[in-house]
């Protein structure tokens, strides 16, 4: 439980004059009450007051787990059988006589919960509290940080069993799955998102989909991957080459490389986001390969893999000290070659460490 974190919002909202925040993303959640769980249709959901104890809301069957997360205050369940946000008002009405003005987090908070939440109240619903999270999770403190080195670490050990993995027979899910299956019996339960594994011309989508096809000699294979450790997530992108790669292929990978790693020089406190990206982007544009990197350069990364803030044109926010993001450049040529690196690092005083340590020199695998 991040108490620290709570006391904050809690001044948030003295400030803001808010009653209550109704806080309904998991990641949300657990970054403040300690708590993860994915409920799925369920209802899940953590209350905080502008004065007083917070107190979390989840389904029944999970009732025990959140109370063995280590979260100190009151936690509610409910059954399937019964209507959740009649209890939930029930609950609110017995614990405070101010309950007229609401924030929630509009970037996560559908709008059929949102309805059946505020039939029950009469009031202001009209503030947002993400802008505030995403302030309050730009900063990690020293024990967030240790947990992203230690998220990190494993993808160090899933990239490890990924390259293994590579024959001419293997395909990609089946790579996939050999990443998955061993990590498991390393008791790391659960990936911070879907594990890529794209070889050949697939490597060229940057938001492809691992399937049927087999690991092809002289190209690249291009694996995206991570793992929840602790709550805390990690990120990390490697291409490698399958025996020998031709000339050009072996080009961009290297303007890749050179764009990745003069972004990671470049991080230190004063710098902008949008200048960030703009050193990737110089790089890869300078070489005429402009075109092919077609998303921002990093994003922020935390109890979810994709936090503010966004390292992308436009964005002038001050890189400072404590701030984690990722770092992946990517050039996508389609049906000839695609190439991404991503490291995510921690910002110091007077640059940056990043949190994955697998090699970026291009590595043949025979």
């Amino acid at each position: 439980m991040n108490q620290k974190k709570l006391n904050d919002l809690q001044h948030y909202l003295q400030d803001n004059d808010i009653d209550w925040a109704y806080l309904s993303d998991p990641g949300h959640i657990a970054y403040f009450s300690g708590y993860n769980s994915d409920p799925h249709e369920r209802i899940l959901a953590l209350f905080v007051p502008k004065a007083g104890d917070p107190f979390l809301f989840t389904p029944a069957l999970e009732v025990e787990a959140a109370g063995e997360s280590g979260f100190k205050y009151d936690i509610f369940g409910y059954l399937d059988s019964e209507k959740p946000f009649e209890i939930i008002a029930n609950i609110l009405k017995k614990r405070s006589n101010e309950l007229s003005r609401f924030a929630f987090e509009k970037s996560s908070m559908n709008l059929k919960n949102f309805e059946l939440f505020t039939e029950h109240f009469n009031g202001d619903f009209s503030f947002d509290l993400t802008p505030e999270i995403q302030k309050l999770q730009l900063f990690k403190t020293k024990d967030e940080r240790d947990k992203l080195l230690e998220a990190g670490s494993w993808a160090d050990v899933a990239f490890e069993i990924g390259f293994k993995a590579i024959n001419e027979n293997a395909t990609e899910s089946e790579i996939v799955a050999e990443i998955e299956y061993q990590l498991k019996k390393k008791g790391i339960s659960q990936m911070s998102f879907d594990t890529m594994v794209l070889s050949g011309e697939n490597a060229a989508k940057p938001h492809g989909e691992p399937g049927d096809t087999k690991m092809i000699p002289n190209k690249f294979v291009l694996f995206d991957l991570g793992v929840v450790w602790k709550g805390y997530c990690s990120d990390a992108t490697r291409t490698v080459s399958f025996k020998e790669p031709s000339d050009f292929d072996r080009k961009i990978y290297d303007i890749c490389l050179e764009a990745q790693l003069k972004a990671q020089e470049a991080v230190k406190p004063g710098i902008t986001a949008a200048e960030l990206d703009k050193v990737a982007r110089d790089v890869i544009s300078s070489y005429g390969y402009g075109e092919y990197f077609n998303h921002r350069l990093g994003h922020g990364i935390g109890t979810t893999c994709h936090e503010f803030p966004s390292l992308v044109a436009g964005n002038d926010l001050v890189i400072e000290e404590g701030m984690c993001f990722s770092l992946e450049p990517g050039i996508y040529i389609p049906e000839k070659v695609g190439v991404r690196i991503e490291d995510c690092v921690y910002v110091t005083k007077d640059g940056c460490i990043p949190f994955t340590k697998t090699p970026k020199t291009l590595q043949i695998i025979d």
